[in-house]
């Protein structure tokens, strides 16, 4: 329980470091009249993957480790992470955990977005599932899960309505 309480708490400083890359990013959009909008569903999303990291923390306190199911599930949790900050550095100053639009940016095409539209909610999902099951936290991966899908489909939207703004040069809805 050692080792994943650890895991846990790397993920956790990961997460501090992508909301320092965020906020920097948020300031420098916001000097270049960046716009955000969908941030009523912003509070929620923070809500959710914080419980993620608690949930795997007490649930697996209950459960075993089962290496044909941790060892797998941990690779998959190193893949999501390596996607997660392949989709920050391709977008570099548009990335944000918040949906904003520079005027003029354009739109990236570039690294993982030049096979999917959204891979970084590729990564949520997939270390959404992979890290709870590290130590069998079943239970915490299919609520996530579940929830996640319905955040996502509230966030998928939003973001589409961001990108066809920069395709068309319209200034979103707030």
């Amino acid at each position: 329980m050692l080792a994943y309480t650890l895991l846990i708490a790397l993920v956790a400083v990961e997460r501090v470091a992508e909301l320092v890359v965020s906020q920097r990013n948020l300031s420098w959009s916001r000097q270049h009249g960046g716009v955000e909008f969908g941030a009523g569903h912003y509070p929620a999303m923070v809500a959710l993957h914080t419980a993620l990291l608690a949930g795997c923390l007490l649930e697996a306190a209950h459960r075993e480790f089962l290496p044909a199911l941790g060892w797998p599930m941990l690779a998959l949790v190193a893949a999501a992470q390596a996607l997660r900050w392949w989709c920050i550095v391709t977008l570099g100053r548009q990335w944000n955990t918040r949906v904003v639009v520079v005027p003029g940016a354009g739109r990236v095409s570039g690294g993982p977005y030049r096979f999917l539209s959204h891979p970084n909610y590729v990564a949520v999902v997939v270390e959404g599932i992979a890290l709870p099951l590290v130590h069998t936290a079943w239970l915490t991966a299919l609520v996530f899960t579940v929830l996640n899908a319905a955040l996502l489909r509230t966030r998928i939207s939003v973001e589409n309505g961001a990108l066809r703004s920069l395709d068309t040069g319209d200034r979103p809805s707030t």
